[in-house]
């Protein structure tokens, strides 16, 4: 979610995976979902609002040590109706792009946030 030069950032509940480290919203693709309707659907869930989801930013695989690996696509928001509610994070934060650094992302965003934080992305 993109808010001027600002981006909203999610940090994990101390009792998740990978607990306290920051994140941007969104979620698992279900079932018949595209990646933008699944992105819809978990900004609902997870804040409690109706999202425009805007052109994509990125895609990203990363493979973690232990095995696991994620594949994310990453989409601009820049209009949602409805008032951000925190449903399920520690907390959530608007954070100027260039101040991304300094804030522990999980290790598979780490690579986007070099990006936006030099304004390579946005």
């Amino acid at each position: 979610m993109v808010r001027g030069g600002e981006v909203l950032i999610c940090q994990r509940r101390p009792d998740q995976p990978m607990g306290l480290q920051w994140e941007f919203p969104g979620g698992k693709i279900e079932a018949g979902e595209s990646p933008e309707q699944a992105l819809a659907r978990e900004l609902d869930e997870e804040l409690g609002i109706q999202a425009q989801i805007g052109p994509k930013v990125t895609h990203i695989r990363h493979n973690y040590r232990h095995g696991g690996a994620v594949d994310l696509q990453f989409f601009a928001v820049r209009e949602f109706a409805g008032e951000l509610e925190n449903r399920i994070f520690a907390q959530l934060k608007w954070s100027r792009l260039e101040d991304l650094p300094e804030y522990d992302f999980l290790p598979a965003d780490r690579g986007l946030i070099r990006d936006l934080a030099s304004g390579k992305l946005l």
